[in-house]
């Protein structure tokens, strides 16, 4: 049951949008590189809020700053409804602002010229989206501790930023470096992305100041309240000393202190498999909200009870998802994938959630062996329901399918058996995260990059899990000596090779959609295909 509890959340990650089959105006408004969004190259936000629990209220500026790729002079902001914008200003001068939903087009008077770097002031306010099932559907919740006091968070995947601050919200554009101020009641605290720069209050607010050093996603950028406790440690890594800060509830604090060792753990681990930790400059976080969790840049929410497992559940039916918190580790590991490298649409987010998924297979090898991880991975193909292709549709805010998780994580693993040398595949997987290191991406630039490092021709093995919803499936007869197959199931020119187990020795065989035969000295007495290659088979008779 575990496993269809899990799946159930997890295809709620999946916005409606995502299961359309015709777009709006406003899916390619939101999803596409308009005209309005081209010309002009984010740098900066100094996001200014003040945001009020008790109302459920924020209000606030951002001010953009950013440089003129070309002239241009029509800017485009993304504000969801119910918030608001009120104006927008530069120069010193206001601004027309014309709304089409959750776009707004802004007409700059000042000339527009390349090479210029500019900002504009935008003022917001409003009652924002609040989440029914966060991080699952976004948005914001307000709740309270057990003490009766305000304990608020964000998550905003899939539905956007700008469900509650205005930005230019698309993935393929980050900002360079922000400034986050956020203002709360008194005896509250307010944490955010990187690093704290100083904190001040008067008679009836605190207000904390927060800087990111380095490029950020605008989902990353999240605000955590509540009465929390802090308690810090540094983790010596690759590129020397890293600060490790914790905020979580009072009533929770000895607990997360012996739940919160897992970290060093996972940076050991992810370090060693994906390169340096990408944001030593902006420290680490990882921060208690009444939600389950998110990856939110160098400010990773948690809420998983303070348990291994996923809500205390083994998402793999093995045993080995009870030896970690899920959470942690899977949160966590999108510092290296979605946040370091971070996909251009969403409908390659598989490039987040495929390797983040493998990266709890990782972690689980590092630390128990490869064939505990082989166990883990294999064990979470009950998930998978090949409902639709992993990789969604381009330039309309529309994801693929929620396979893009084990799916994705199993077709890493099948390609790692076909590598076949596992220095090279670490290789590459540090090499990813190098080549690619505070960058957008497609899933075209990882599909050659892998195959170029790996030097194989991967189009098909590529075409065929990413874009279709059929697993190969290795159709076999056995006569005596002779070992008859072939691949059904399978895009043209798909050809991968496998390994099977005959006569208890180990070999390669290259199946195609084509018949082959291979003989043997002796009759087979036993066959089996290495479970860690992500097809199915069928024996004819």
């Amino acid at each position: 049951m575990h496993k269809l509890f899990y799946l159930a959340l997890v295809l709620l990650t999946m916005s409606a949008v995502a299961q359309k089959t015709t777009f709006t105006h406003q899916d390619s408004l939101k999803g596409s590189i308009t005209p309005q969004r081209a010309w002009w190259d984010l740098t900066h936000y100094d996001l200014d809020v003040a945001i009020d629990p008790e109302k459920e209220f924020i209000s606030g500026t951002n001010t953009v700053t950013y440089k003129v790729l070309e002239p241009y002079q029509t800017l485009q902001i993304d504000l969801q409804e119910p918030m608001k914008l009120l104006s927008a200003v530069q120069n010193g001068k206001k601004l027309e602002i014309k709304k089409d939903g959750a776009a707004y087009f802004i007409s700059l008077e000042a000339k527009q010229k390349k090479e210029a770097l500019n900002n504009i002031l935008l003022k917001f306010e409003g009652k924002p989206v609040v989440g029914a099932r966060l991080p699952w559907d976004g948005g914001w919740t307000w709740q309270e501790d057990s003490n009766g006091m305000p304990f608020a968070a964000n998550a905003n995947q899939g539905i956007g930023s700008s469900i509650w601050w205005p930005n230019k919200d698309i993935p393929y554009d980050e900002a360079d470096s922000l400034d986050l101020k956020i203002s709360v009641p008194k005896g509250l605290m307010a944490v955010g992305n990187g690093r704290l720069i100083d904190s001040s209050k008067t008679e009836k607010t605190a207000t904390y100041h927060w800087a990111v050093k380095n490029s950020i996603n605008s989902y990353g950028i999240s605000a955590d309240i509540a009465d929390y406790a802090h308690f810090s440690d540094t983790y010596k890594g690759e590129k020397g000393d890293l600060k490790l800060n914790f905020y979580v509830l009072k009533e929770n604090l000895e607990k997360a202190k012996e739940q919160f060792k897992q970290v060093p753990l996972m940076l050991e681990a992810f370090e060693h498999w994906f390169g340096p930790y990408p944001f030593y400059e902006d420290g680490y976080k990882l921060v208690e909200v009444p939600y389950l969790g998110m990856e939110h840049q160098s400010n990773v929410t948690y809420g998983n009870r303070y348990a291994n497992g996923y809500l205390g559940r083994d998402l793999s039916g093995t045993g080995w998802g009870l030896k970690f918190d899920f959470i942690i580790i899977h949160e966590s590991g999108h510092e290296w994938f979605a946040n370091n490298i971070t996909n251009k649409d969403v409908a390659d987010m598989w490039v987040h959630e495929g390797f983040t998924a493998y990266s709890e297979n990782l972690y689980v090898d590092y630390y128990f062996g490869k064939e505990a991880a082989a166990d883990y991975v294999i064990g979470t193909r009950g998930s998978i329901r090949n409902d639709r292709p992993i990789i969604g549709t381009y330039g309309v805010d529309n994801e693929g399918s929620g396979d893009m998780y084990y799916k994705g994580a199993n077709v890493l693993h099948t390609l790692r058996q076909l590598i076949e040398d596992d220095d090279k595949w670490r290789e590459i997987l540090r090499g990813l995260n190098e080549q690619f290191y505070h960058k957008t991406v497609t899933t075209a630039q990882i599909e050659d990059y892998i195959s170029k490092e790996s030097g194989i021709d991967l189009t098909e093995f590529w075409d065929q899990y990413l874009r279709t919803t059929m697993i190969p499936e290795l159709e076999y007869s056995i006569d005596k000596d002779t070992l008859k197959f072939r691949y059904v199931d399978i895009v043209e020119d798909f050809d991968m090779p496998v390994q099977v187990l005959v006569n208890k020795e180990k070999l390669w065989i290259y199946p195609s959609a084509n018949w082959k035969t291979q003989s043997f000295d002796v009759s087979i007495s036993e066959f089996q295909i290495d479970r860690n290659f992500y097809i199915e088979s069928e024996e004819l008779d």
